[in-house]
C-alpha cells in the first residue's frame, strides 16, 4: 500500500458490521490478563520511573519489548530503522490486529500524559488476544511508536512501511474521566527562530536588530488575528531562547509553536494567517525568519464508529462510565499522530479516566498514573481492548 504524503488523504476500506465475540472466547482473555496482571503493573510503574523524552526511550521501549517477548511474541527491535521503535507479533494468520504503544515523557514532567498506561494496555491487551489467537485465526502485533509528544513517531513509521498490513489498531490513551470517541485537532509544530545583530543596548542601540522584538511583534500580531479565528482552530507556543543579557540588543531568539485545527485542510489555510504573523516581525524589526517544522503534520482521527461501540460497549461492561461531565471530557479533542494512521487502517482511540482532579499534562496527572486507581485502569483498559479487538476479529468477511 502506498503511504500518504504530508498532504494527501487517503482512501481506507469501510468497516463492516458488529459481531461480538463468543463469551467464552472473552472469559479466557480475562483469565489471562487476570494471570499477567502483576507483569503489567511492574512495567506501567517501571515506566513511570524512568521517563524518557521522545526519540531517546531507549530504557523504554526495550522493557515494553522485553515484556513482549517474555510472553511469546516475535520481536524487532530497533524497527524500521528507529532505534526506539519496535514491531512484536503473535501468530501467521493473514488477519492482523495492531495495539499502539507510546512511551515518551514530557520535558520537566514525567509521565504527565500517562504513557506508561498506554503500553502497559497496550502490552497487556496483545497478551490477553494471543491466548484465543489460533481460535480466532488472527495475528496480534503491538507496535512501538516512539516520540508522540511533537515528533510525530508514527508518521516517521508510515512512511517507513509500517502499519500496512494491519487490518485494526487500536490504543487506550490515560484522561481524567472515560471518553469513548477521540476527536483530535489536526496540528501542525513549528520551530520559530528570529536572527537580528547584536549590539550594545545602551552606548550603540543603533546598531542592532531585535531579535526579540521581532518575537513580540509576532505575538502580537497572533494575539489580534485570535478575534477572527473559529472555535476550530488553537495557536499557542513558547519562546525558548529570548536573549542573552539585558544590556545587549538580542541576535537570536527562538520558539516552539503549535497551530491546530479541525483538519488538516482547515490548517492549511490557517498556516497561512499565523505565518503572516511571524512575518510581520521580520518585517518591523528587520530581523530574519525562519520557520521548521518539528514533524510532519498529524492529522484529524478517523475513527471506526462499530468498533467503538464495541469498545464503549465492552467498558461498560467492566464497569466503565461515560455519563461524565463535558467539561472534564476535553482530553478527546488532543491532536495524536494515531490521526495519521487512522486514514489508512479502521482504528479506535478512546481515552480511559484514571480519576483525581488533575488533567493531562500538569504534574499531578502524573502522579494519577501509578497507584491503586491507575491499575484498575491499567486491567480495565487492557482488558476492553483486548475484547474489542476479539469483536472486531468477528465481523470480518
Amino acid at each position: 500500500m502506498s503511504q500518504p504524503t504530508d498532504l494527501e488523504q487517503p482512501t481506507r476500506p469501510g468497516a463492516g458490521s458488529v459481531m461480538t465475540a463468543d463469551q467464552s472466547v472473552k472469559d479466557r482473555i480475562a483469565a489471562r490478563l487476570a494471570e499477567v496482571g502483576p507483569a503489567l503493573i511492574g512495567l506501567s510503574d517501571s515506566l513511570h520511573d524512568y521517563p524518557e523524552l521522545g526519540w531517546q526511550e531507549f530504557r523504554s521501549s526495550a522493557s515494553v519489548a522485553g515484556v513482549l517477548a517474555a510472553h511469546g511474541f516475535t520481536v524487532e527491535h530497533p524497527y524500521l530503522g528507529l532505534e526506539t521503535a519496535f514491531r512484536a507479533t503473535f501468530g501467521t494468520s493473514d488477519f492482523t490486529i495492531g495495539f499502539l504503544a507510546e512511551y515518551d515523557a514530557l520535558p520537566g514532567l514525567g509521565h504527565a500524559c500517562g504513557h506508561n498506561l498506554i503500553s502497559a494496555m497496550s502490552v497487556g491487551g496483545a497478551i490477553g488476544l494471543a491466548a484465543v489467537a489460533d481460535e480466532l485465526g488472527i495475528t496480534v502485533e503491538v507496535l512501538g511508536t516512539p516520540a508522540e509528544e511533537g515528533g510525530g513517531g508514527k508518521i516517521e513509521l508510515l512512511e517507513r512501511g509500517a502499519f500496512t498490513e494491519l487490518d485494526f489498531a487500536l490504543m487506550a490513551h490515560p484522561a481524567p474521566v472515560d471518553v469513548a470517541e477521540a476527536e483530535p485537532f489536526a496540528v501542525t509544530h513549528w520551530h520559530v527562530e528570529y536572527t537580528g545583530r547584536a549590539a550594545h543596548a545602551a552606548a550603540y542601540p543603533e546598531r542592532g536588530i531585535n531579535a526579540n522584538d521581532a518575537f513580540l511583534v509576532a505575538q502580537v500580531a497572533l494575539g489580534l488575528l485570535r478575534q477572527q479565528l473559529p472555535k476550530t482552530v488553537r495557536v499557542h507556543g513558547v519562546m525558548t531562547n529570548g536573549g542573552e543579557a539585558p544590556n545587549a540588543i538580542p541576535a537570536k531568539t527562538e520558539g516552539r509553536w503549535y497551530v491546530r485545527a479541525e483538519s488538516t485542510d482547515e490548517l492549511l489555510e490557517v498556516e497561512k494567517q499565523v505565518i503572516n504573523c511571524f512575518e510581520a516581525g521580520a518585517l518591523a524589526t528587520g530581523a530574519s525568519l525562519s520557520i521548521t517544522p518539528e514533524s510532519k503534520r498529524y492529522a484529524e482521527m478517523r475513527t471506526d464508529e462499530e468498533a467503538l461501540e464495541s469498545y464503549r460497549t465492552n467498558a461498560i461492561a467492566l464497569g466503565r462510565n461515560f455519563d461524565v461531565d463535558p467539561v472534564a471530557a476535553t482530553m478527546n479533542r488532543a491532536s495524536t499522530d494515531t490521526g495519521n494512521v487512522s486514514q489508512i487502517v479502521n482504528a479506535i482511540h478512546p481515552y480511559i479516566g484514571v480519576g483525581g482532579e488533575a488533567s493531562n499534562h500538569q504534574a499531578a496527572f502524573a502522579e494519577s498514573c501509578v497507584g491503586e486507581e491507575a491499575e484498575r485502569t491499567l486491567l480495565d483498559g487492557a482488558t476492553a481492548l483486548a475484547w474489542t479487538a476479539a469483536d472486531v476479529s468477528a465481523r470480518r468477511s
